[in-house]
Order: C-alpha cells, then sequence, then structure tokens
C-alpha cells in the first residue's frame, strides 16, 4: 500500500527512522527494521520490540533478503531516486501523515496503533522530534483520542486492541508533557472528558491506571493546572483507587505514591485522603517496602508520612491502630538509615510519641529503644543523630515530656 504524501510504500519505510530501507533485518517479533536504527535501539538498554513493545526473548536480528531484493527491484524501475532523494522530503510531511492516520474516522484501530507505535519510537529519540510532534499539535490531538472517545467512558466494553491503543497514547502523551505544555491538559476539565479520566482509572487496565497516575503527578508542576487537579482531587472514587493501587506491586505503588504526593500539595484534597484510608496504605506500603528489592519510592513514601503526621487526623489515624507504630515504622527505622532521608522515620515517632503515652510503650515493645541506639551508632549525620537523641529521651521517659523537652523538640524538629 503507498503512502501518496511519500512516494514510498509504506511497507518500505523503517519503522524508527522512517526511512527507505538500507538494510532491512527482523526481529523475533516479526517486526522489520533498518538494521543502523534497530542497532541503535538495543544498544540503549531497551529489550522490547518498539513497535509492539514485546519483551524480545531473543535480541538478535535476522536479514530480510526477501524485502532488501523488492526494494531494489522498485528502485531499478524507477520509483523514486534513491534514497538520497527521500531524504530530501521535509520531515515534516511524515509527521502529519501519521497525524492524519491517527484522527481520520477511516483509519483501522490496528493502523492506529501503528501510528502510535511510531509516534512513540520517534518521540523517544529525542527532545527535537517531540518539539516537532508539539509543534504539529499532536498533544490535544492525542487527549482528544483518549478522553474525547465514547469509548473510552465505557471501558469495561474495550478489546483488548482498544486497550493497547489507549496504553499507547498515554505513553506518548506523557513523553511529549516532558517538554512543558501542560496546559493542554486543562482539556479534561470538560465534563465528558473528566468523566472518561474517571472511568478509564476504575476499569482500566494496571498500566492504564499506572499512566493515568503519572499524569495526576504532572498536574502538580504547574499552576495552569491547579485547578484540574483540584477537580480530580474531589471525586473520592479516584482517591480511593489510587489508595488502594499502594497494596499492589512496585511499580504501580510508585507511581501511586507520587500522585499521591501531589494531590496532597492542595489542603483540601489531604483531608479527604486522610478520611479514605491514606494513612493505612501508606504504612502498608512502607512495610512491604521491607521486603522487596525494588522499592524506589520507600524514602518518598516516609517523607510524606512524617508531613502528614504534622496533621491531627493523621496522628489519630496512626494512633487508633498502635501496631501501625509496630508494623511499619519501628521496623523500617534503622533500614531507613541507609537513605539519606533516614530522618523522616525518626521525625515521624517523635511526632507519634510526644504526647502519646500509647505511642510510647508500643514503640517501646516494637524494640525502638535497640533501633535508636543502632542508629546513632551509624553514620547518620548529625541533625539527624540530634533527632534520635531526642526520640531516645521520649522512649525512656515514664511521664510526660517536660516544658524544656517540648521547647527542645520543637526546636530540633524545625531544623
Amino acid at each position: 500500500m503507498e503512502d501518496p504524501e511519500m512516494g514510498v510504500p509504506h511497507l518500505f519505510r523503517c519503522p524508527i527512522s522512517l526511512g527507505l530501507f538500507t538494510d532491512p533485518v527482523t526481529l523475533c517479533t516479526g517486526q522489520t527494521y533498518d538494521r543502523p536504527s534497530i542497532e541503535k535501539w538495543l544498544a540503549a538498554g531497551n529489550l522490547t520490540c518498539p513497535v509492539t513493545m514485546q519483551r524480545l526473548h531473543d535480541p538478535s536480528v535476522v536479514p530480510n533478503h526477501t524485502l532488501r531484493h523488492l526494494i531494489e527491484q522498485w528502485l531499478r524501475l524507477g520509483c523514486v531516486a534513491g534514497p538520497d532523494h527521500f531524504e530530501t522530503i521535509d520531515p515534516d510531511r511524515c509527521l502529519i501523515a501519521l497525524r492524519r492516520s491517527l484522527e481520520s474516522p477511516e483509519s483501522t484501530l490496528a493502523n492506529k496503533i501503528h501510528a502510535l507505535g511510531r509516534v512513540r519510537v520517534l518521540s523517544a529519540e529525542s527532545p527535537m522530534k517531540c518539539a516537532a510532534f508539539l509543534r504539529l499539535g499532536f498533544l490535544p490531538m492525542l487527549l482528544e483520542l483518549i478522553f474525547g472517545n465514547a469509548e473510552s467512558r465505557a471501558p469495561s466494553a474495550m478489546s483488548p486492541d482498544h486497550v493497547h491503543l489507549v496504553d499507547q497514547a498515554l505513553s506518548c502523551i506523557l513523553k511529549l508533557l516532558d517538554l512543558g505544555e501542560l496546559q493542554c491538559l486543562n482539556m479534561l476539565k470538560e465534563q465528558s472528558k473528566l468523566a472518561s479520566f474517571l472511568a478509564l482509572f476504575e476499569h482500566g487496565a494496571v498500566t492504564t491506571k499506572i499512566s493515568l497516575c503519572r499524569l495526576v503527578e504532572k498536574m502538580s508542576s504547574s499552576f495552569e493546572t491547579k485547578e484540574l487537579l483540584t477537580k480530580l482531587g474531589h471525586r473520592f472514587q479516584l482517591l480511593r483507587g489510587i489508595i488502594l493501587l499502594l497494596h499492589q506491586d512496585p511499580e504501580v505503588s510508585e507511581a501511586a505514591i507520587k500522585a499521591i504526593r501531589s494531590l496532597c500539595s492542595l489542603e483540601s484534597i489531604r483531608e479527604i485522603l486522610l478520611r479514605e484510608g491514606l494513612i493505612d496504605g501508606l504504612l502498608a506500603y512502607i512495610l512491604r517496602a521491607k521486603t522487596q528489592e525494588r522499592a524506589s519510592s520507600a524514602p518518598l513514601a516516609m517523607r510524606l508520612l512524617e508531613q502528614l503526621l504534622r496533621i491531627e487526623k493523621a496522628k489519630e489515624a496512626i494512633l487508633d491502630d498502635p501496631q501501625g507504630i509496630t508494623s511499619a515504622l519501628v521496623k523500617t527505622l534503622f533500614r531507613v538509615s541507609d537513605h539519606e532521608d533516614s530522618e523522616s522515620a525518626v521525625n515521624s515517632l517523635i511526632l507519634l510519641c510526644y504526647d502519646s503515652s500509647e505511642a510510647r510503650e508500643a514503640a517501646l515493645k516494637a524494640g525502638a529503644l535497640t533501633q535508636v541506639l543502632l542508629l546513632l551508632q551509624s553514620q547518620c549525620g548529625d541533625t539527624t543523630k540530634m533527632k534520635a537523641r531526642m526520640l531516645l529521651k521520649l522512649l525512656r521517659s515514664s511521664k510526660r515530656t517536660t516544658n524544656k523537652n517540648h521547647a527542645e523538640y520543637h526546636t530540633i524538629c524545625n531544623k
């Protein structure tokens, strides 16, 4: 099938470079690429097929002699002057052709998925190509493709191919948002598109939920999208869903932690999250992170918990279940000291134990005294050691902290 805009048959173009094949090779997935392009992709550490995103069980490539022969015959027939002529064509025309394929109501789902695969590969190549996609209006077009589609408001009825299309498009959207243009997200404030977002989060695949969490994270980075973040933050079902993601595997829970941190930037949403059980979710995540190899957001979760414990409702939530202190904070106290954010664990226990004898007793039973002593003997920083000494005083005290300690507590915790 020939692309009239390019004058080159579609099958004769590499999905990565979009140029005429010079040395076509085929992966184990059956997809064919130009050798220089796919070797560059693999050398960058990618272990997936660029178009299908399937994991490669065998990264070796096989020369596609049949395709090479067909291209040579086609060139001899004079269909085009050759690769050099092809490369002089305005590259924007190729991107416009991709956009038309995605926008056209006559374009099949398979064609749209293929076009999105090419957008994804090209946008990953360089910031310049991302900028070209932004200049040609790809970001609002992709947002409309996903959130303006009636099928997105009934995701339970989506076919596997449509789910794949949504995931590919969201991946492209997130990549383009890295260069800014966050105000484009404000189109999601429209009632129908907001409904699509919520429906996709509630019923979508796990991969879709991860991408939507990352979109929420992006929203907090710009003042222009604060209103949209507020709208989403007052959808209780969405907040419950994000909190539930804290109980899933590391990739999912890490995306959820970052989305929650973004939502917590707004005071009104913090209150709602606390009512919806955020503290229990954070404690469960922190405890599980202790036994997982991949838990890069554990320090972030600790810092978030520390910030929340300055709110009385958050302290009440954890004090209602003293086991939370035992199972999460104390058991991770010294382990967390391996990270630069270790003082968050100490601060959290100080905030809880300062005016709660019940919290102090629970911490002592869990072995907090030993953990603090180990922390004081470690290579942690001076500030952390000062705070650890304060916690030690609290744990050793059988009476309510004196006014002098009260002043010392605030002095240390505000450093």
